[in-house]
């Protein structure tokens, strides 16, 4: 098979480094994950829920080598760390979800590419740890809200809006800005924006 037709994420595990550049760099990785779970001060809100419970669960994946686990945990809350420095902090366990939804199917997309590249194994591994990703989102106490549900609710902010004379391509941003504002139906809630952004569009035509 030609190189070009193999998924990037087959051809970066190609330049991998030496193991023990490797265990260098898992460590510090590990290293900067653990220290976000220092006290929070006084001063600072606090931490999610599920935050909280991420941290506890990366000391416990690291003992039981549990791999899977583990490269998940990392990954979160390395982006977690990340997005802590710039302007838009992950502060709730809304957020988080949305993360973990985020990464599965960015993950699903990349078991995909390697099944269709006949890279069984690493389809499986990414697959293990799109288990790990929804037990998280689903475990989280958030409400999903997706589906025929999700479209009641599009339709009667829709309906609101046309009774006040607001319809059309009018009506689109009015919706998204509705649903998602503080005590509306939306707020809160395990949602894929894509997925409402799709209906409020169809319903507007």
């Amino acid at each position: 098979m030609a190189a070009s037709r193999l998924p990037a994420a087959f051809l970066r595990n190609l330049s991998r480094p030496s193991p023990r550049s490797h265990i260098q760099a898992q460590l510090s990785l590990s290293s900067r994950c653990l220290a976000l779970t220092r006290p929070y001060s006084s001063d600072e809100a606090p931490p999610p829920p599920l935050l909280v419970k991420l941290k506890g669960d990366l000391k416990t994946a690291m003992r039981a080598k549990d791999a899977p686990r583990l490269a998940v945990l990392r990954s979160v809350l390395a982006t977690t760390l990340n997005a802590s420095k710039t302007s838009s902090p992950i502060k709730t366990d809304v957020q988080l979800v949305n993360l973990l939804r985020k990464q599965a199917r960015s993950q699903r997309e990349t078991a995909e590419e390697f099944r269709s590249a006949k890279r069984e194994d690493l389809a499986e591994k990414e697959e293990a740890q799109i288990k790990v990703l929804e037990e998280y989102a689903n475990s989280s106490g958030i409400q999903t809200v997706a589906g025929e549900e999700l479209r009641n609710i599009v339709e009667a902010t829709m309906g609101d809006l046309a009774a006040e004379g607001v319809t059309g391509k009018s009506a689109l941003g009015e919706a998204m800005k509705r649903l998602f504002a503080p005590g509306g139906p939306l707020e809160g809630k395990d949602v894929d924006k894509n997925e409402v952004s799709t209906t409020v569009r169809e319903l507007a035509k």
